[in-house]
């Protein structure tokens, strides 16, 4: 083996490691654990972005990118315990560590005091996380799924509080049901197959006996329920507005990622196990992911006007860019899931973003001030705008830290709402002609009432979010009462300012950003690199899919 192939174990041991020490720390010294923290986060990050390239660089041998492999004692696939590197998971890994990074240094200034044990539960989560995107078998998805909501279960309890401790229990209750489904499908889909490994799944499919084909689709059904509650997928996200709202600013960013993972795992199986060479069974599913994709976007978007609070409302922006994604998914085109990555990739960054943004906005507000601006909004304003005395201030220089945290929240609108000129537009614009050049119905050059219905939901959602936003920064930045200028460290500034850089990023190199996407989705939809690289041996012959080896 070559020494970069062990790199794909590094996102697996990195954080254990670090984690694992940390608990050995006295928790008196929380500068130290979070120097630790931040160098495992750095060294992840190079680990994700060597990753990135590597997987993207064509093999001499087949000219197409590269799918890495690591097999845990080099036992051969389906035994071995492999994980499985292509662009779509260092895609993943990648934005992984840059919010990671973000959150966490975002923390310093104050949320990691707040409780015990942030850094190493931080570096379990990433454990996790990373975890999930590298595994090539079902049982070890389920094995890092649990560890992740370990850690986040820890995380959405930092800095206790009623209002925390309530949805962190309701929190903990529905992803402990959605493990339970987890276990069952994949008893129902091992039952039927004899394998749990991915790559071997995609070619023993195609040949399951009709008689069979029920239990097994029951038991993709079962597993896919309970990958739609990780990915906030309506009606199953009753949860998620609370949790997300109630946790500290660092782990409601660094959650933004979290309902991804569900979206990720929804993208990878689908695709691999029901795509369009698995017989009888292809595309099993699509009409439910479509239908609970839009019903989330719709969802989302009312629950984003109906917020007074700019919490919630940032996490049903989180309802709408999953639903938005599972959709895309659900059309099943190539072209259109690769431009979905692209929106999937700029909406974490600004959610992420925006959760961080708005602690420092609404921090020393008095909360009486923002019920009286909420009453005078929908009851209207009883002050004479003539009594004004004609010597008041008119034009008053606004403040550095209140002019930065306005230009953020402007960016952090842009891109929610998909307005031009930023990654947000690009990303819905990507979307909205790859799904309007498929074929028609018709097998002409007919539109597909999908794209129609598509260019409704999308257009839709992203008025309802400029309208409630907008209306939120005017009640929160511009209403007439004095307000405190909220003490704000460089320390917090950063982090949101790396992030909205990174959009600003994916708007400049839009071309090579969604070239890289279209290749991951590309791949994704034609799967015979990933098996063929997981499965093949130096023994074996190459696989087939749908044919058997």
């Amino acid at each position: 083996m070559h020494w970069t192939d062990h790199l794909l174990i590094l996102p697996v041991v990195l954080p254990l490691v670090a984690g694992a020490t940390m608990l050995l720390v006295d928790e008196r010294r929380r500068n130290l654990k979070a120097t630790i923290n931040i160098g495992s986060i750095v060294m992840l990050t190079g680990v994700a972005i060597a990753l990135l390239y590597l997987v993207d660089a064509p093999s001499t041998e087949t000219g197409s990118a590269q799918v890495r492999v690591y097999r845990l004692g080099n036992w051969p696939a389906p035994f071995a315990i492999v994980l499985v590197a292509d662009r779509l998971s260092a895609l993943m890994l990648v934005l992984t560590s840059l919010l990671a990074l973000t959150s966490v240094v975002f923390s310093l200034a104050r949320w990691h005091r707040v409780g015990t044990h942030f850094h190493p539960l931080f570096q379990f989560l990433l454990m996790g996380l990373n975890g999930a995107f590298l595994t090539g078998d079902l049982f070890n998805l389920f094995v890092f799924f649990e560890l992740l909501l370990a850690a986040s279960y820890g995380l959405v309890l930092h800095g206790s509080g009623i209002l925390r401790v309530k949805a962190g229990l309701h929190y903990i209750a529905v992803n402990l049901a959605a493990s339970l489904l987890f276990l069952i499908g994949v008893s129902l889909i091992y039952s039927v197959t004899g394998t749990l490994n991915m790559a071997d799944l995609a070619v023993r499919i195609p040949q399951v006996p009709p008689e069979n084909r029920m239990l097994l689709e029951a038991g993709a059904a079962v597993l896919g329920i309970a990958f739609l509650v990780k990915a906030g997928i309506w009606p199953l996200n009753f949860w998620l507005p609370t949790a997300y709202s109630a946790a500290t600013p660092p782990v409601a960013a660094m959650f933004a990622i979290m309902t991804k993972v569900g979206v990720y795992v929804i993208l990878r199986l689908w695709l691999l196990l029901f795509g369009a060479d698995s017989g009888a069974s292809a595309h099993f599913g699509s009409e439910w992911l479509m239908f609970g994709g839009a019903a989330t976007i719709v969802f989302g978007a009312i629950g984003v006007l109906a917020s007074q609070n700019l919490s919630r409302l940032a996490s049903f922006s989180v309802l709408i860019s999953s639903g938005t994604v599972v959709a895309a998914i659900a059309v099943g085109n190539a072209g259109v899931t690769g431009s979905a990555l692209f929106y999937l990739v700029s909406s974490t960054l600004a959610i992420s973003a925006f959760f961080m943004l708005i602690e420092l906005i609404e921090r020393d507000r008095d909360p009486v001030a923002d019920m009286l601006a909420v009453t005078r909004e929908a009851y209207g304003d009883d002050e004479d705008p003539d009594e004004d005395a004609p010597g008041d201030e008119v034009g008053v220089v606004i403040p550095a830290t209140l002019a930065f945290l306005g230009l953020c929240f402007i960016g952090c609108t842009l891109i929610l709402a998909g307005l031009p000129p930023l990654s947000g537009f690009i990303a819905k614009f990507a979307v909205l002609s790859a799904v309007f050049n498929m074929p028609g119905p018709n097998a002409g050059t007919d539109v597909s009432p999908i794209a129609w219905a598509l260019l409704v939901l999308l257009i839709g959602s992203g008025m309802t979010t400029l309208i409630a936003i907008t209306r939120a920064g005017i009640r929160t930045l511009w209403t007439p009462e004095e307000r405190n200028i909220p003490r704000v460290g460089v320390i917090e500034l950063a982090p949101i300012a790396v992030l909205l850089l990174a959009s600003a990023t994916l708007t400049v190199r839009a071309e090579p950003a969604l070239r890289y996407m279209q290749a991951a989705a590309g791949a994704a939809h034609a799967p015979y690199d990933y098996v063929r690289g997981v499965l093949a041996a130096p023994t074996n012959r190459a696989p087939q899919i749908g044919g058997g080896l």
